[in-house]
Order: structure tokens, then sequence, then C-alpha cells
């Protein structure tokens, strides 16, 4: 599965310069609002005809300006997924998942209704129509309607924007699924750092037009100049970890990481199973010695890499813990008390109840029961 993009297009005053190339499952527009996110994926799906450039999807061009190559929209196989459903309101969803499938040609059908109803788990709603769906069900539906028309490529503009935090977490699990078994890339547009660093496999970043960075999660989303201006409170850091094993007396989980054993809340899923930990520089404290007698059960150690200067008068300290960078967040006088400088042996201290569930997410490619993980916190 790959996607390569090198468009120029003009819009009015805007001018939406991107050049980027992703092999990942899931690839995460990210950005503020405003920066082009939704401009790139209406050139991808064939909406907007770019002045200069080139498309390529898995080996088939979608667009090349030089040699006159333009597949218009319906013909593209692309399924669009926008921030509402926009499901049919006189239909029944399974009316509503099916509309699609007849502009499909039946030789060019690889996705089956019964694989759709498994992967959203959506069986259930078959005989309901819309106005008697939730908006996370709404959204599954809209999702399940695309997967319908076999799409070569899934473009899910901002799904979750319009839902409450109880939705978005009862949709994400599903999210994670498709990007996981349904064998369809998927590019999805998000400012929010909390689901890009949940459920990408590659990010690009988007600036005023213009791409600033490709690559993996852990190494965009780590760079706070790259974050900064979206997200100043959400910084942090991402890493790999394996579930070790459960505590059934304490209802606590230890992951095994390269930074050292962590102890989240208990997880529904089985020892081995690899997960994504994302550690908030609000969340970490700094210790020079290591602490006794502290209610904090995460304790790592680690060597101070950078210090650099926010503009609200704190300072974000740069840690690397068994190679793995993590990032905390200090007034300037904890700075001064502790003697804090680059090279400085040091203690990473992070509650348990700190992983909440926008911390903790299984990784990419480890196919599990969505239902079962939507409550494992």
């Amino acid at each position: 599965m790959s996607l390569a993009v090198d468009v120029t297009h003009r819009f009015g005053s805007f001018v939406l310069d991107a050049h980027f190339v992703s092999d990942g499952r899931l690839t995460a527009f990210f950005g503020r609002s405003g920066s082009g996110k939704t401009s790139l994926i209406n050139v991808i799906a064939g909406s907007v005809r770019p002045e200069r450039g080139r498309i390529v999807l898995d080996g088939l061009t979608l667009v090349d300006t030089e040699q006159g190559i333009f597949v218009p929209r319906h013909r593209r196989r692309v399924g669009y997924v926008f921030q509402e459903g926009r499901l049919f309101p006189h239909l029944t969803v399974r009316q509503n998942l099916l509309f699609g499938r007849w502009f499909t040609p039946r030789r060019e059908r690889h996705i089956g209704i019964g694989q759709v109803l498994d992967l959203l788990g959506i069986a259930h709603l078959l005989d309901r129509r819309p106005g008697a769906l939730s908006g996370g069900e709404k959204q599954r539906i809209a999702i399940g309607r695309a997967l319908l028309t076999s799409p070569r490529l899934l473009l899910l503009d901002e799904p979750l924007a319009a839902l409450d935090d109880t939705r978005k977490e009862d949709i994400l699990p599903f999210i994670e699924r498709l990007r996981d078994e349904a064998e369809v890339p998927i590019v999805y547009v998000s400012h929010s750092l909390a689901e890009v660093m949940r459920l990408a496999t590659t990010v690009v970043t988007i600036d005023d037009g213009r791409i600033i960075a490709t690559g993996p999660p852990a190494e965009v989303l780590g760079r706070r100049d790259l974050i900064a201006s979206h997200a100043v409170a959400e910084a942090g850091a991402l890493i790999d970890a394996v579930i070790a094993e459960h505590d059934q007396s304490f209802g606590l989980t230890t992951l095994r990481s390269a930074a050292g054993s962590l102890q989240v809340p208990r997880l529904d899923l089985p020892v081995g199973t690899p997960v994504r930990v994302r550690i908030r520089a609000r969340d970490v404290m700094i210790a020079t010695t290591r602490p006794e007698g502290l209610s904090a059960l995460n304790v790592l150690p680690g060597v101070v890499t950078a210090l650099d200067k926010t503009d609200d008068g704190l300072v974000e300290i740069g840690l690397d813990c068994g190679g793995l960078r993590l990032v905390a967040r200090l007034t300037r006088k904890s700075v001064d008390a502790l003697r804090l400088a680059s090279g400085r042996q040091v203690f990473a201290v992070i509650k348990s109840v700190a992983f909440d569930r926008e911390a903790l997410a299984r990784a990419p490619g480890f196919a599990a029961d969505a239902t079962a993980y939507s409550g494992q916190r």
C-alpha cells in the first residue's frame, strides 16, 4: 500500500503545495484548522483538479498534469467519509450501507456486507433508520457504506469532530480494527493530537498549505518544534511497549518497554500484546535521586538531553530513558532548584493514573475484538 502525492494548487490567496510519500496503513494529516488538510484530501479524491502535480496510488496514476492524466472522481474508487455521516434519513441502515455498492461493478466488489458488519459491529442496527442512531453509530454506518464500494483508498475527514468524548471512545477501537484488518489504505484528517498518536502509522504534518514533516508518529509527534503551535498542552512522547503481566488483585497491567517497566490501569488485552503508550510532558515529574515512599508506581532512570524554555515561562526537559525520548514540563524555579543541565542523570516519575483512555492503545497490526477493547479501562 503506497500513496505518493506531489501537487500544487491555488485556492484564491491560499496555496496548497504538498509533497509526500506514505507506505502506512493509516496516514494521518495533522495540523491546525485552515492548514490545508481538507483541501489536500479533496485533491486526492478528485473533487479538485490540481494546477500541477502527480498522484499515484499503489502504482495507479490518478493525476499527472504533464501527461494529461486526470482520473475523474467516480472512477477513482475512493471512499470519502465526512465529519457528519450524511446518511439518507428515509432509508434503513441496511439500505444506506448497500447504496454505494451498486456503483461498483460486480467483478470489482471484494468487500462483502458480512465483513463490514463484523469489522464495525453494526449488525444489530440494520433495520433502524438514521434518526434512531447515536452520533458514533451514524459514523460507523457512513464508514461501512464507503467500505462497501470496495475502495482503493478510504478518506476520513475529521470523522470524530462532531462527537463528544464518550462517542469518540466508542468508535476509536473500530477505526483501529479497520486500520489493521480491512486491507484498505486510509487517510485520516485530524487536528487532535490524541487521535493521531493513537491511530496513525504515518503522520503528515501540514501548516499553511505545506508539508513540514512526514514519518512515523513517534518521530514526528515527538518534535516540539512541529506541534508546539498546534497543541502545546499535549506535548509529550509516544513509545512502544508490550503487555508483560496483569495484576488482578490491584487492577493493574505491567508493560515492558525499552525505557523500563510501566504499571498502568488494567488492560483487557492478552499478555504479549504490543501497545502504544503516550506519556504527556505534564504528567512527568523529575527527581535527582531515586525516590522512596512515593505513591507514583513508575520510576524510569534517564539522562537530561535538552532544556527548552517555552513562551509561557516553563521549561521542557528532554530525557533519554533507555534510548527512548521522554519530555517533562517544569517551572523554571523547579529546574533551578534541581540544578538540571544536559547530561545529568535523573529519574522520570509518572503516576499510573496518568495513563487514561487517551494515553494507551493497542499498536497497529495487532488484530483484536474492538468491542472487547473498547471497555478495557
